[in-house]
């Protein structure tokens, strides 16, 4: 057992970094046992001393300089779980800078700026480590930067927002409109009184961005990453979609394509019998497929106080025991530096809701605007008749760009009064 206890800095005190605290605090004889030795905290940053906590800390360890307590000589280990860009980038620069390791939880900046962090790491010696930036408790991250870096992962398909998945869930189950589920989730506490950064799919991008970079050795940042939310999705999407004995999901979409990388976030239909269709609720859960493990799943709480603290003690313990051995971890893994493709040659599959007229040669005309752009119909079926009638067509696999173009052809043509819907389909085999 060492005897010089190892000092941790936390900055911030919300409802993550409220239950580090209390982990820490609680937990203190298990850490000691765990690292080898005491764990102890040598200060909170706050915004402000006197405002109200989920945990009790003591006066003396809190501190509204952030700055000035990463800057301390005694000071291990920074966790930092205040996230957004500014002032997180210049405070973890600044821990690695001064001789600390960094846990961090900040999706946002990772995703935009992780290449900075990265080499600042690795100039300092540090680790910088990361697993509650991605689904909260469920460990991801590590088993694909180690459990499966013997492995050639070829594709990472997740639900990674649970207010998201709580709102379509919601939509699914009861019939609800997304508006009225928008408004339970929040009333819930699933969902902010701003939900612009999980619904339009921001966070889900942010977390698709660190998965592909993990997964397939190369830097992704969020710009790379095709974005769409779940804003625009109606009760008969998912009407739709129950008709074809499939669910509605956002979904975080990492592929190798022909040894570039292809990242992209949607709203996709995938059939109840995947694994991911059962995924209820606020929970998050990623699938992996890769060459020699095949097919992996990781299921669990993909927010929250509890978990994700759950997720930043992990990652405490391991950075804890490589100081006490004078290590490293495994630090950025970016040596295949695959390019990125465009949205428009992604590969994938389309589900199109169109209201025409009801009248002989409409079906053969839609087939033929499908043709002249090279897309292959799977299953078409009209429902409805006069001016009710509405024609579902399911394509076959083809470029999103071709896919794009024959719904631009099709909302031009005179018999179809409307493209009423348009959403990708995944998770069946052609």
């Amino acid at each position: 057992m060492n005897d010089k206890p190892l000092k941790v800095a936390v900055l911030g005190c919300g409802s993550v970094g409220s239950q580090v605290v209390r982990l820490l605090q609680e937990q203190a004889a298990d850490l000691t046992a765990r690292v080898g030795t005491r764990v102890e905290l040598a200060g909170v940053a706050v915004r402000r001393i006197d405002a109200p906590r989920d945990v009790e800390v003591p006066r003396g360890l809190l501190t509204t300089d952030a700055a000035g307590l990463v800057a301390r000589e005694d000071v291990d280990l920074v966790v930092e779980v205040i996230g957004g860009i500014e002032p997180a980038r210049s405070l973890i620069l600044s821990a690695l800078d001064n001789g600390a390791s960094v846990v961090t939880a900040n999706k946002a900046l990772l995703a935009e700026d992780g290449p900075t962090l990265f080499e600042a790491a690795e100039k300092a010696g540090r680790d910088l480590y990361y697993e509650a930036a991605v689904a909260g408790a469920i460990p991801i991250l590590r088993p694909l930067r180690e459990s499966l870096a013997g492995d050639r992962v070829t594709r990472v398909l997740g639900i990674v927002n649970g207010t998201t998945n709580f709102i379509l869930d919601k939509m699914d189950s009861s019939g609800a409109g997304f508006a009225e589920a928008l408004e339970e989730a929040q009333e819930l506490g699933y969902a902010e009184a701003d939900p612009t950064a999980d619904v339009e799919g921001f966070d889900a991008a942010a977390k698709a961005a660190i998965l592909a970079s993990l997964a397939f050795h190369s830097r992704v940042t969020a710009s790379d990453v095709h974005r769409e939310g779940i804003s625009e999705v109606t009760a008969a999407d998912v009407q739709s979609a129950r008709e074809m004995n499939s669910v509605v999901k956002l979904l975080a979409i990492c592929e190798l394509r022909d040894e570039a990388v292809a990242v992209r976030v949607h709203p996709a239909m995938i059939p109840r019998s995947h694994p991911l269709a059962s995924v209820r609720e606020a929970y998050n859960a990623v699938f992996v497929e890769s060459d020699a493990a095949g097919q992996l799943m990781f299921y669990g709480p993909g927010a929250g106080g509890s978990p994700t603290a759950s997720a930043v003690l992990g990652d405490l313990v391991t950075v804890a025991r490589n100081h006490l051995a004078g290590a490293r971890g495994v630090g950025e893994s970016a040596y295949a530096d695959r390019a990125v493709l465009p949205m428009g040659e992604t590969r994938t599959r389309y589900h199109v809701a169109i209201d025409v007229d009801d009248r002989a040669g409409v079906l053969a005309a839609v087939a033929l605007a499908f043709a002249e752009h090279d897309v292959s119909i799977q299953t078409v079926r009209q429902e409805g008749r006069g001016d009710d009638a509405q024609l579902v067509v399911v394509s076959h696999e083809a470029s999103d760009a071709q896919l794009s173009a024959t719904v631009e052809h099709l909302r031009g043509m005179e018999i179809v009064r409307e493209v009423t819907s348009v959403m990708r389909v995944e998770g069946t085999s052609e």
